[in-house]
């Protein structure tokens, strides 16, 4: 038998725990994928197909190396949302995501955790660029991926799947929060 195993840093804030996904999570991400919430990142998804992105989303750590990162509240492993990095093999540029779940909005989370990864990514990772790939109407990602400091790339590749999204590109660490 050969197992995979992969190690997942653990990012930390003030509030979050940033930890790799486990099948735990699961059912978090199945409730949000199933729901209207989840248009902006290719929902609503029947069960079948949210597991699959699920898998997708623990794969994407073996194969690349990094990925996303389920959000925590300190003090609690109960899935606030996951954010990090996404560069499947068809994507022109890696990209800083996030996506907070059902209750957890408007809590200042998503920022939390989307600047945790931007400092990693540009930190210990040692990346030099980074985009956010935002689906047209996604007003408080956009609004998010400003308040980051990101801008507009206009002439930057979209991906196949989004020809029409928003591109911003992040500032390293230090830039406008």
């Amino acid at each position: 038998m050969t197992r995979i195993v992969i190690d997942v840093p653990v990012l930390e804030t003030d509030r979050l725990l940033l930890r790799a996904p486990c099948p735990a999570d699961y059912p978090a991400y199945r409730a949000f994928l199933a729901t209207e919430r989840s248009r902006f990142t290719g929902g609503p998804l029947e069960e079948r197909h949210a597991w699959r992105a699920f898998a997708a989303m623990i794969g994407h750590w073996t194969m690349q190396g990094f990925g996303m990162w389920t959000i925590t509240l300190k003090g609690s492993d109960a899935p606030a949302g996951h954010a990090g990095l996404w560069y499947p093999g068809t994507w022109p540029e890696p990209e800083i995501g996030w996506t907070v779940y059902e209750g957890y909005e408007g809590k200042g989370i998503a920022f939390e955790a989307a600047c945790a990864v931007r400092d990693h990514t540009f930190g210990p990772m040692g990346w030099t660029t980074a985009v956010s790939y935002i689906a047209a109407g996604n007003d408080r990602s956009v609004a998010l991926a400003r308040r980051l400091g990101a801008v507009p790339d206009a002439s930057a590749t979209r991906p196949p799947h989004a020809p029409d999204c928003h591109v911003f590109r992040h500032p390293q660490p230090g830039g406008t929060r």
